[in-house]
């Protein structure tokens, strides 16, 4: 029984194997401002000994074959409120991209910005065994990691092992085959909240899908938008929702730090809404058409006219500048970004080689928000679009299909986890890590 939810994580992950066998799989990135879907297709190389024909992928080794977005419905601060109308969101996006792709996908992997995500530093240490580091070894040393108590509310996402030091060796990313006697990892560990994330899980289920992993977004979003370099030297990723800013921390190509601010550009729009007293759709529209974050002297002299509220633009003529606009959204971006510089300043970011910022996300695009975000927090930043891959619509390339794009990288070349190696029953670490899976055995 102990075992039984690490082994229902490793069927997701079989799940997956299959779906890629089949060389078809479809990645969906819930937000609270749209949903958006890609179907993949795979060409996998088959390599390896008579009968092995476990497909062996390259990042990049696919194309987009079908891709749809939809206006997200019963979805805020990145969480589902309203399962029905969530699930009909869901279910247009799945269906639109399946017409493109011509064909029907069963499998799916999930990303999602809610559930406040915290980060975990574990570390572990075990006897190699036989001399030379086998499989067997790096699943005793992640098994005798030492998983906190962070609570029955939340649920372990992620388990990433980051860094593994053999005797006095550091820095290796794979120790497997190396010679050495005592064997040491540090592993990442990210938990989220128990009750969003099963209402994610649940609407899978209603769309009649099988789930075959689920991402934290701000993860995803940096796998797209981060450069090999940024990710091997240190970067952070932020990426700027319509509910939730997520951010994501690299170095030597591993994630080590993920949290999120629950604020994001629904909040600006909301601002807008509220304090130029028009319409959500209409306050939009003015932050998407006439937004920036730096007002000049020609901004004083650019007036827009705002939308009537009555319906009769007689009586009901206003007009504004775009400074006036500026000054409505500026206060409320300023916000986000301090509380993304508190996030940073607690991750330890500071002592990273490279502190370079990339901004991402549907909200990354306003005009002036990398000379706020640079003054802010202290460190140099630029916009991070996804990277191109092959078959992308043009009309998903964009900075708000970042998270999509990067789902679609994680599923080409996935990093290992906790689950993907054999561990012992008998020691504490795997019961332990096993007791922080137990919603996989109710909802999987």
């Amino acid at each position: 029984m102990r075992r039984q939810l690490y082994e229902v994580q490793r069927a997701m992950r079989a799940r997956r194997e299959t779906a890629l066998r089949r060389g078809v799989i479809a990645v969906l990135d819930i937000g609270t401002s749209k949903v958006a879907c890609l179907v993949l297709q795979f060409v996998p190389e088959e390599i390896g000994e008579a009968g092995d024909t476990r497909p062996v992928l390259r990042q990049g080794a696919f194309r987009v074959i079908g891709a749809a977005n939809t206006r997200s419905r019963g979805v805020a601060f990145g969480e589902i409120s309203a399962m029905e109308e969530c699930e009909r969101a869901v279910r247009t996006a799945i269906q639109g991209a399946q017409k493109m792709a011509g064909l029907r996908v069963d499998h799916v992997i999930v990303s999602f910005s809610g559930g406040r995500p915290r980060s975990y530093g574990c570390t572990g240490e075990v006897e190699v065994e036989h001399g030379a580091v086998a499989e067997r070894d790096v699943g005793h040393v992640l098994a005798a990691c030492d998983i906190p108590d962070y609570g029955h509310d939340r649920d372990a996402l992620h388990a990433l092992p980051v860094n593994f030091c053999l005797d006095e060796r550091s820095g290796l990313t794979d120790p497997r085959g190396q010679v050495g006697r005592m064997l040491a990892v540090d592993m990442h560990l990210v938990t989220i909240a128990s009750v969003p994330l099963r209402n994610v899980l649940h609407c899978i289920r209603r769309c009649d899908l099988e789930l075959g992993g689920i991402v934290v977004s701000s993860y995803a979003s940096a796998l797209a938008s981060l450069t090999e370099d940024e990710q091997e030297l240190g970067a952070a990723c932020i990426d700027i929702g319509a509910g939730v800013t997520g951010l994501s921390v690299f170095l030597r190509r591993q994630m080590i730090y993920a949290d999120s601010v629950r604020m994001g550009g629904a909040h600006i729009t909301s601002d807008i809404c509220h304090g130029l007293q028009v319409s959500l759709p209409d306050a939009e529209r003015l932050k998407t058409m006439h937004g920036g974050l730096i007002a000049t002297g020609l901004d004083d002299r650019d007036m827009i006219e705002l939308p009537s509220t009555l319906g009769d633009s007689d009586h009901d003529r206003r007009q504004i500048s775009r400074s006036e606009l500026i000054g409505v959204m500026r206060p409320r971006v300023e916000e986000i970004l301090e509380e993304v510089r508190a996030r940073l300043d607690a991750s330890g970011f500071e002592y990273l080689p490279s502190q370079r910022i990339v901004l991402t996300g549907g909200s990354a695009q306003i005009p002036g928000l990398e000379s706020v975000a640079s003054r802010i927090l202290g460190r140099q930043c630029r916009i991070g679009k996804p990277i191109r891959v092959q078959g992308l619509p043009q009309s998903a390339t964009g900075t708000a299909f970042s998270t999509a794009v990067g789902l679609s990288l994680h599923v080409s070349h996935p990093q290992d986890e906790c689950w993907d190696f054999e561990t012992p029953a008998d020691r504490q670490g795997a019961r332990r890590v096993t007791r922080a899976l137990r919603w996989f055995k109710e909802n999987w």
